[in-house]
């Protein structure tokens, strides 16, 4: 066997140029509230939430500390047929939280492994009530899901699919609704595009509704560069599913507990699916945890009408670990008592302002936002599409801001904690930067 002298070289890392990263490390030592601390001793302010996740901040004490006493007290608990308390406190103060209905939660440990979940209740649901021919499920081109083989299935970035083969059989696509010639540079929704939810109708003649079973959508895309849902796009999706019976999923691992002013997209803006995923905010990142509510009409179904036994046969280790509900419960607390989402609600028109006075700066030919997210998108450099976002998102580490980059979209979604001063200086660091970017 060969020996190795680098330190770097044993972790593969996930989506990651690996052989670029190891030429020129960046790397994070600590962090606190708003900000990273390098390797080399710099703070970092954080753009970006961590991945869309660190809502409260980072190492907010309520949350460490309840981490660190269940880890004294109960290490870990099974919840196939035994539990634990705080598995269903967490279970109650998050359904609280949803909207009206969606109060059964099936806890998971990530956002990949609650669009499964999801995917799969739906088909579950479908069979119970007498449906089982409704097999088919509907993504998005441009959506993302994930990276389990249901989520890259009904996801729509070629990137992540390409290499794995014909994935989930019965699977088909709505366009996504980015349109750079009718909604560049729109504050919030857009007006134009909520036609294209019309496209479900043409999916639903081609297979037949009876062969559906849910269509799930991000109802603010954000891996996929920041795409903001069309003025009554959402709506008309929830209609056709309705008349169509099929199952409504929205996958809001990105977008619930704040990101976008309270504690849902559906709520925020106004359409309730029958299913919402979640993960990252839930426990503000401290420990690895998903969930997915569900409706009451479907869990009831579900684990009312079979025989005796196990009603689902699915579930995780770690459904409801220990740790993982301390510090959802905790981070719950953290938004309630500081305001949070409502917070997040105050500064956006500041933060819409702000990101919007990048539009005439070199290579910005799109800034798009909704609630504390934006997404900043550069002109491709010919034959080289990516590269200047790269370029900027390494400039941006190495000045002391951290950014997100998919492709040549800047995407920012700070913590929720964050100042306007801080919304200045990311918005003047890269304003600044994105001029000197060949």
């Amino acid at each position: 066997m060969k020996l190795e002298n680098d330190p770097l070289a044993a972790f593969w890392m996930p989506f990651t140029a690996n052989r670029a990263f190891k030429d020129h490390p960046r790397l994070l030592s600590a962090a606190k509230d708003m900000h990273y601390t390098s390797s080399d001793g710099r703070q970092i302010l954080d753009g970006t939430a961590g991945l869309w996740c660190v809502n409260a901040g980072h190492c907010r004490a309520p949350i460490v500390e309840a981490i660190r006493k269940t880890a004294g007290e109960l290490d870990f608990g099974p919840t196939f047929q035994l539990a634990h308390p705080l598995a269903f406190e967490l279970a109650s103060r998050v359904a609280a939280l949803m909207p009206e209905g969606l109060d059964r939660i099936f806890f998971t440990n990530s956002g990949s492994e609650s669009v499964d979940t999801a995917l799969k209740i739906a088909l579950a649901y479908q069979r119970a009530r007498g449906e089982g021919t409704r097999t088919r499920l509907i993504g998005r081109e441009r959506g993302y899901h994930g990276v389990g083989f249901g989520g890259i299935s009904v996801g729509g970035i070629v990137n992540n699919r390409r290499q794995f083969g014909t994935l989930l059989a019965g699977v088909d696509h709505l366009p996504h609704t980015h349109n750079m010639e009718h909604n560049a540079f729109t504050r919030g929704q857009p007006a134009w595009g909520g036609h294209l939810a019309e496209e479900l109708e043409r999916i639903v003649a081609l297979h037949g509704a009876e062969t559906i079973a849910a269509v799930i959508v991000e109802p603010m895309a954000g891996s996929t560069g920041v795409l903001i849902p069309p003025l009554g796009y959402l709506e008309r999706l929830r209609e056709i599913c309705t008349r169509h019976g099929i199952v409504l999923i929205f996958d809001e691992v990105i977008t619930a507990f704040g990101r976008l002013g309270g504690a849902t997209a559906a709520g925020v803006l106004g359409v309730s699916p029958d299913v919402i995923t979640m993960a990252k905010g839930l426990t503000n990142a401290a420990v690895p945890m998903g969930a997915v509510a569900v409706s009451r009409t479907i869990h009831d179904t579900v684990v009312e009408g079979g025989p005796d036994g196990i009603e689902l046969f699915h579930g995780y280790t770690y459904s409801g670990h220990p740790l993982a509900a301390a510090a959802g419960i905790a981070s719950l607390d953290l938004y309630r008592d500081e305001g949070l989402f409502e917070r997040t609600a105050d500064l956006s028109g500041y933060w819409e302002d702000a990101v919007h006075s990048l539009q005439g700066k070199r290579h910005v030919i799109d800034v798009r936002n909704l609630g504390l997210v934006a997404g900043i998108e550069l002109e491709p450099r010919p034959g080289a599409p990516g590269k200047r976002a790269m370029e900027l998102f390494h400039q941006c580490f190495d000045t002391g801001l951290l950014v997100r980059v998919t492709g040549d979209i800047i995407a920012l979604s700070p913590p929720l904690i964050l100042e306007k001063a801080h919304i200045d200086e990311m918005i003047g660091r890269i304003g600044e930067l994105v001029e000197g970017v060949e």
